[in-house]
Parts: structure tokens; C-alpha cells; sequence
């Protein structure tokens, strides 16, 4: 009961802020039309892009080292944070380097240059989520991640009510007012962690008698981490490069109607990321370690109703697409509904994926993990290439669908084989 709760909590939280996000991009789309639309989101993509490098993969890492070591684990979080604070600088600057540098025009630069700030709030969302994951508050973890898409819609709304020309320099100030108060709700969760001020579940009581290991060093925490930021990274560039591509190769327009269909997909992945990325993830660490048998039932049920889940949400989309996309962004996005049609093939690969891939950072398989996104990436950027210059974001839809399914089955079959295959998985609890 308290599992379908605290998943409630997690369900709802994401649906909300997948409804404001949505109504965000609505909004952005109506007011700016195609051109400058375009313009924006190309801008996001690329600071999203970047968001796994200033990210470094420290949150996910604290999952697993916590659920290895228990209490044990808080010896990482002082040098994991100072290593959040470069690697945050780190990937600031690179956006920074990238809009002062790159082949694009003022407008352009100007806003890539404003949404330096969002990509440092995104990465201390995903650090500071980690803590809320591993105390086991979903309700709060929702709110936390519910709260930057109402501060957003709200910043937006009010821009649009007393600006006489909504532009996408002032959705990017939007985006990063929104950042910067993230930043500082997320510096006072750093403060209080590195003090080990945390309510730790799944591994009983503090024992202050217990060994002190040595604390190791900002080296060592990103020698650990880095394959988790590998696989962020990896994951981004397979799902949100087909933006900036057709931005650079096509036009701002026909970004922004491809950025619809992206935005409509985005929402209803919401669920299976909600589910396996925020909710099973810290238990699945724990179970690898404390009871393989539930964790294996989990695996193959899942896996099964993430694929009916994702079988209904294609026919939702297929079913809704051709007079949803006129009616909510207006008819100049109308061509957006056919590559929806298109992503919509993808769908039950993707609850998939989110299903498998979450038991593929468990134990020694998380390089394993990298190396699959690292292939699917490289793959969907070679046929981006190839193909966008010559069939624009048509070639863009087809690329991810291909993809998609393609880290789906490597995702589950990979981990039948190493993660619960022979001398992996002896059908007893440990």
C-alpha cells in the first residue's frame, strides 16, 4: 500500500508538472509562432545537452553508493559536491563558449547566453532530487520537481501580461529567474547533507560504531561517477539533438514544429521516468544487494506492463494527434501532429527502456549501460547528419524511432543475460 502511495505521490506530481510544462510550451508556441519558437527551443536543447556534463552523474551515483554502503556512504557527499561545483562551472562556461562562438545570429547568442543559468538549475534539481529519493519523501520529491514548471508558467504568464511583445529572450529571463531559484533551494539541501543530515531508508539505524572508511577524493568520486554522466549525456543527445540539428541544417521554423511533437512526447515519458527513474531506482540498488528474487519478479512484471502502458499510450497519441496539435498550438503547428504519428511507434519501447535500463546501473553493469546509449547516440547522430539535411525533421522522427527501439532490446536483453542470466542470478535472496 505505502509502495502505490508513495507511486501515487510520484504519478501525480509528474502529471501536473507535465500539464504545466505542456501548457508552458502551448503558451510559447501561440505567442512566438514557428520562427522564434523554433529559435527557443533550439536554444533549451542545446543547454540541455550540456545540463549531464554540469550534472556529472553525481546524483545517480549517490543511488548506488548508498545503496552499497548505507550510512557508510555519506563520506562521498562532501567531495561529491565540490566536484558538482566544478563540473556546474565547467558546463556553464562551455554554453557560455558556445553562444559567444557559434554560427548563430544576435538574437540567438543572446539567448543561449540567458539560459546559462537554467542548465545550472537543471543539474541541481537532478543533485538535490537524489536526497529526496534516498530518504524515500516522494511527496516532497514531487513538489521539488513540480516547482520549477509553475514558477516558469507563472514568470511567463505575467511577461505576457504586461509585455506588449512576449519574445524569446524574455522566455529564456523566464526560464532562468526560474534556475536561480532552484540554485539556491538546492545549495541549502547541499549544506544540510554535507553535514549528514539525512533520513536514510532501507538501512536501519545510523551505527556510529560502525567502520570509518577514509573519505575519498574529488578524483575518485568522478572515476566513479562519470559513467553515470556518460550515460545522461547519451541519453540527451538521442533524444533532444534532433532539435538543434534541424535548427542549424533546416531553419528556426521547422524546429519549432518538430519542438511540438518533441513536447508532446517528453510529457508522456513523464510516467515511465516518474516510476523507474525516481521511485524503484533506490530500491533496485538495495535489492541487487539485499534480494535479487524481488528484484527479478519486478523486472519481468514490470517489463510487461510498461509495454501495455506504452502500447496504450501510442494508440492515445495516434488517436488524439491529428486534432490536438491545431487545437491547443494553433494551426500553424498543424504538420507537428504526422511526426507525432511517427514518435508514436516509439512509445512502448520507451516504457521499456526506462523499465530495463533502470537494473542496468546496479552493481557492475552501469559501464555496460554506458556503452549501449554511447552506440544508440552515436547512431542517431549519424543518421541525423546524413538524413536532416535532406528530408529535415521527417528524418529527424525516423532516426529516433529507429533508436528507440533499438536501446529497448539491447536494454532488455542485456540485462536477462548479465544481470539475472547464470552465474548472475541464482534464484535466491541474498
Amino acid at each position: 500500500m505505502n509502495s502505490v502511495k508513495s507511486i501515487s505521490f510520484l504519478w501525480l506530481g509528474s502529471l501536473i508538472g507535465a500539464g504545466v510544462a505542456f501548457m508552458t510550451q502551448v503558451v510559447l508556441a501561440r505567442v512566438l509562432g514557428a520562427d522564434s519558437f523554433g529559435l527557443f527551443a533550439s536554444g533549451l536543447a542545446m543547454a540541455m545537452l550540456i545540463a549531464p556534463i554540469a550534472s556529472f552523474g553525481i546524483g545517480p551515483y549517490w543511488l548506488k553508493v548508498f545503496g552499497s554502503e548505507g550510512w557508510g556512504a555519506i563520506r562521498w557527499v562532501t567531495p561529491s559536491l565540490k566536484l558538482a561545483m566544478f563540473s556546474i562551472s565547467t558546463g556553464v562556461l562551455i554554453l557560455l563558449f558556445w553562444g559567444a562562438v557559434g554560427p548563430h545570429g544576435i538574437q540567438s547568442r543572446l539567448l543561449i547566453f540567458f539560459l546559462a543559468a537554467h542548465l545550472a538549475g537543471q543539474a541541481s534539481l537532478e543533485i538535490a532530487s537524489s536526497k529526496l529519493q534516498l530518504e524515500e519523501r516522494f511527496l516532497e520529491l514531487a513538489i521539488w520537481q513540480l516547482f520549477p514548471h509553475i514558477v516558469r508558467m507563472l514568470l511567463i504568464v505575467i511577461a505576457f501580461i504586461f509585455l506588449e511583445n512576449l519574445t524569446a529572450i524574455w522566455a529564456a529571463i523566464a526560464y532562468s529567474l526560474t534556475a536561480l531559484f532552484v540554485v539556491m533551494l538546492s545549495i541549502k539541501m547541499f549544506l544540510s547533507l554535507g553535514r549528514g543530515e539525512i533520513e536514510l531508508k532501507g538501512h536501519g539505524a545510523i551505527n556510529d560504531n560502525q567502520p570509518h572508511e577514509k573519505f575519498p577524493s574529488i578524483t575518485e568520486v568522478a572515476k566513479n561517477a562519470w559513467p553515470f554522466g556518460l550515460a545522461a549525456l547519451s541519453n540527451i543527445i538521442y533524444f533532444q539533438s534532433d532539435i538543434v540539428l534541424i535548427k542549424y541544417f533546416v531553419g528556426d521554423s521547422q524546429a519549432g514544429v518538430y519542438n511540438v511533437a518533441f513536447s508532446v512526447m517528453a510529457a508522456v515519458y513523464l510516467f515511465p521516468s516518474a516510476v523507474f527513474q525516481k521511485f524503484f531506482l533506490p530500491k533496485v540498488h538495495r535489492w541487487a544487494h539485499q534480494n535479487r528474487v524481488k528484484m527479478r519478479a519486478v523486472f519481468y512484471k514490470g517489463s510487461w506492463v510498461m509495454f501495455g502502458l506504452g502500447v496504450v499510450a501510442a494508440l492515445a497519441l495516434w488517436a488524439l494527434a491529428g486534432w490536438g496539435v491545431p487545437f491547443l498550438f494553433g494551426g500553424e503547428y498543424k504538420s507537428a501532429s504526422f511526426y507525432i504519428n511517427i514518435l508514436a511507434a516509439s512509445s512502448p519501447a520507451m516504457f521499456v527502456a526506462y523499465s530495463a535500463g533502470a537494473y542496468l546501473v546496479t552493481q557492475e553493469h552501469m559501464k555496460l549501460k554506458v556503452k549501449l546509449m554511447f552506440f544508440v547516440a552515436a547512431m542517431n547522430l549519424v543518421l541525423n547528419f546524413l538524413f536532416i539535411p535532406m528530408y529535415g525533421a521527417l528524418a529527424a522522427a525516423v532516426s529516433t524511432v529507429l533508436c528507440q527501439w533499438t536501446l529497448a532490446t539491447m536494454y532488455y536483453c542485456c540485462t536477462v543475460r548479465f544481470v539475472f542470466g547464470t552465474g548472475h542470478d541464482n534464484g535466491k535472496s541474498k
